[in-house]
């Protein structure tokens, strides 16, 4: 079995789906064997793909506030694990960014999540995380398999996107913000204590 370090550099080499991102890849990862959070969600955009830092945007800012974390916690890699369900930026679709890309997960992910012996909760950010992870386990939708958040603890915590693009959302389910947000502040205080 390869070093961690070295599945890392592996993966930032990737180039298996390239003849299909239209920007080139440039794989997005940030885990180490002590990360105790773990962060999957779904794809880069267009900014974390040109800085190269995961969640190095509007979203989030978002998330970084609703676990209740500063930066410099949110990017120490024995915190917090960031692996995306597709590690390069997948394009444009009709109504915001493509799907991640198929092969990451099932070419990345074990190799990754084998390796991490202190996670104490996995972030499952998005449908793609949700279906990829929770299977025939999740609810019908991805509000209802949020809104059920407790039903998959203590491995797994379903989050919606904190994208600003979910206002909308926001403003419908204020249950949100009410339950699901405190809840995941205390459990990641008390993870991170």
């Amino acid at each position: 079995m390869a070093s961690f370090e070295n599945l890392l550099h592996e993966i930032k080499d990737c180039k298996v789906c390239s003849e299909h991102l239209v920007l080139g890849p440039r794989p997005v990862v940030s885990v180490s064997p002590n990360s105790k959070i773990l962060v999957i969600g779904q794809a880069p955009g267009t900014k974390v793909h040109a800085s190269g830092i995961p969640w190095d945007d509007a979203s989030g800012k978002n998330l970084r506030k609703w676990l209740g974390v500063t930066n410099e916690q949110f990017y120490d890699t024995n915190l917090f694990g960031i692996v995306p369900m597709g590690f390069c930026y997948p394009g444009k679709g009709k109504s915001g960014d493509l799907p991640p890309r198929p092969e990451c997960a099932p070419l990345w992910h074990n190799q990754i999540l084998g390796r991490l012996k202190e996670v104490k909760l996995t972030l499952l950010i998005g449908q793609y995380a949700q279906a990829y992870y929770l299977e025939k386990g999740r609810e019908k939708t991805l509000t209802e398999t949020v809104e059920n958040f407790k039903a998959y603890l203590p491995k797994f915590l379903p989050l919606v996107h904190p994208s600003p693009r979910n206002g909308i959302w926001m403003r419908k389910n204020p249950w949100f913000e009410a339950e699901v947000v405190p809840y995941l502040q205390s459990r990641v205080q008390e993870i991170l204590s």
